[in-house]
């Protein structure tokens, strides 16, 4: 069955089932790998996009679920790793492995979107992504440097 939806501002019809997961079309269907498979369960956080600005685990969400709300992934940050978070990720040095860090910064900016100066409570509440290299103090300066926000240093 075809469904309508609009990834990254645009328009898609993806040819699925129903209860087919919007992370696998988003990768297997539509090309956009950047969205990454960890649990499938949709406790790890690696495959975050956000649908409506929230932040959603896509592995949990079938494409049936999706309506008329907008998908971002991390594709549609930025091209050329132009964006706050992006920069903040880069100068706090975040990656390590790289392997939760779409689902990440899908995070953050949903965060970001709905609360522009974060508190330290604010941070913990949103960013329940999973990093197994434990750069959470990293991701939390970084938030923070996206925000304008004082960085406490390393």
């Amino acid at each position: 069955m075809l469904y309508p939806i609009t990834v990254n501002g645009q328009p898609r019809q993806p040819d699925v089932e129903a209860d087919t997961p919007l992370l696998w079309v988003l990768r297997d269907t539509l090309g956009l790998t950047g969205t990454k498979f960890g649990c499938g369960a949709g406790l790890c956080g690696a495959c975050t996009v956000q649908l409506d600005g929230q932040a959603a685990r896509s592995c949990t969400v079938p494409i049936s679920a999706v309506g008329t709300a907008r998908v971002a992934t991390i594709e549609g940050l930025s091209p050329d790793r132009s964006h706050r978070l992006q920069q903040a990720w880069i100068a706090e040095q975040v990656p390590q492995c790289g392997y939760c860090q779409s689902g990440m910064l899908m995070a953050a900016d949903a965060l970001l979107k709905a609360t522009s100066r974060p508190s330290d409570a604010d941070i913990d509440a949103a960013m329940t992504n999973l990093c197994r290299c434990g750069t959470y103090s990293r991701v939390r300066r970084a938030i923070k440097r996206a925000a304008g926000l004082p960085v406490e240093a390393a």
